[in-house]
């Protein structure tokens, strides 16, 4: 990490170390206008929305994240899925230019705060588009979901930037899901959590089915511990039984609007705050 990242911050859960920064944005008044693709639309609680943000962040807290918030009295309806609007690779921090035309002014928020942290800024250049939730890292290759909100141009602009730091880009075609990190994430050591009949398995290893639907979204919090849908306690169960800490949370007003634990953070390893 370079100079600029290094800062203090207070200590997670037992006193450890903070893991980096986590930019979050609080549900907009709007949320319930929010976008929705695959699914019906049916009506959505802000008020349980905003508890259930609260404590999606207090989770990344416990955790040794410093929460960075995103944004001041947001307007955006769709502005609570921070993760669509960067993508963070060591120290570059790339702005996307998300599919969808309504959610681009999204992406100034997000790009004063990364600026705050020191990162180093590039932007996917227009009339590319690609957004973040489509983007999924493991070790140094990185999955790029090609559906409706990335396009080829965005694949290989995203490509152009990171293949300078020694990453792999390898595009995966979805079927019938938002997003790449809809139907898959990555446990803490690597493997592939998913749902192989919303992917084109072609461009990627085997993947491990959970038992449930929602249970296809984790965030590795650091060590063993991975953040997971409350919907999903089987899911959970499983995890455990697998060696990993699941740590559950409730975001089912988010998934009415086809949103996830991934969706609702953008996490930057190796970064406090001041």
């Amino acid at each position: 990490m370079n100079g600029q990242r290094e800062a203090q911050s207070p200590a997670g859960r037992g006193g450890q170390a903070t893991r980096g920064a986590a930019l979050v944005r609080e549900p907009s008044p709007k949320l319930a206008e929010g976008i929705v693709t695959h699914q019906q639309r049916v009506p959505v609680d802000v008020e349980l929305a905003r508890r259930q943000h609260r404590a999606y962040v207090e989770a990344l807290a416990a955790h040794g994240w410093s929460v960075v918030p995103v944004g001041d009295g947001d307007p955006h309806p769709d502005g609570v899925f921070v993760e669509d609007t960067a993508v963070v690779v060591d120290d570059l921090a790339v702005i996307t230019r998300p599919g969808a035309v309504e959610r681009r002014s999204e992406v100034g928020a997000t790009q004063e705060a990364l600026t705050a942290l020191g990162l180093q800024l590039s932007r996917i250049p227009a009339p590319a588009t690609l957004d973040g939730g489509d983007v999924l890292q493991v070790g140094r290759t990185i999955y790029v979901g090609r559906g409706g909100r990335t396009d080829a141009a965005g694949v290989r602009a995203l490509r152009s930037l990171v293949a300078p730091l020694g990453r792999t880009v390898v595009p995966v075609a979805l079927r019938g899901v938002l997003h790449l990190k809809s139907a898959v994430t990555a446990l803490p050591d690597g493997t592939l959590l998913g749902l192989p009949d919303r992917v084109d398995p072609g461009g990627l290893p085997s993947l491990r089915t959970p038992p449930e639907e929602e249970g296809a979204h984790v965030v590795p919090l650091g060590g063993d511990a991975v953040l997971v849908s409350a919907s999903a306690p089987r899911t959970a169960a499983w995890l455990d039984d697998l060696g990993f800490e699941a740590v559950p949370v409730e975001v089912g007003e988010f998934e009415k609007l086809e949103g996830c634990v991934t969706c609702l953070s953008v996490l930057v390893p190796g970064v406090g705050i001041r």
